[in-house]
């Protein structure tokens, strides 16, 4: 348990413990109602039901008993590939995002990966903030990666050695 203080609303440091599971396809339900409360463009459930079947790492990040956030990752081959990261809109701006993504890397490094890959929105500055100040680097953008309200978004390409 790590305590935490919440610069937004400059409230005393408080502790959040977070328990961390494999995520199984009877979690799906609750994970994409997460998923679209909180991104525009939400995975589908069969995008988590097919990360689950492909045996990716799948997480659930629970407190008190709620899911809170979950984070899906591909390893293969010395190599992590961060695919989807998510924090439940109330939980949010405490933390847990760094906290699941700690989580995340230590999953990958004792997988045996050396690198961790990342795409994120630039218009995200949240998590690109949180990606820089845990060190991962740009590396690359990719054109027209990601769906946007007017057409599409670029995608920052951002990786981290482990």
């Amino acid at each position: 348990m790590a305590a935490i203080y919440d610069f937004y609303a400059g409230r005393q440091p408080e502790i959040i413990p977070l328990a961390f599971r494999p995520m199984a396809v009877e979690d799906v339900e609750t994970v994409i109602d997460l998923e679209r409360e909180i991104y525009p463009f939400p995975w589908t459930p069969g995008n988590f039901r097919d990360s689950i079947q492909a045996n990716n790492s799948c997480w659930i990040a629970e407190a008190d008993g709620e899911t809170v956030g979950y984070g899906v990752m591909l390893v293969a081959v010395g190599e992590a590939h961060l695919l989807n990261l998510g924090v439940a809109r109330p939980w949010q701006r405490k933390g847990l995002g760094r906290r699941v993504l700690q989580f995340l890397i230590r999953a990958a490094r004792e997988r045996g990966a050396e690198i961790m890959y990342l795409e994120v929105r630039p218009s995200n500055t949240p998590a690109l903030a949180l990606y820089e100040d845990i060190g991962f680097t740009q590396i690359a953008k990719r054109r027209n990666y990601y769906p946007a309200h007017d057409g599409r978004e670029d995608a920052v390409i951002m990786t981290l050695p482990l």
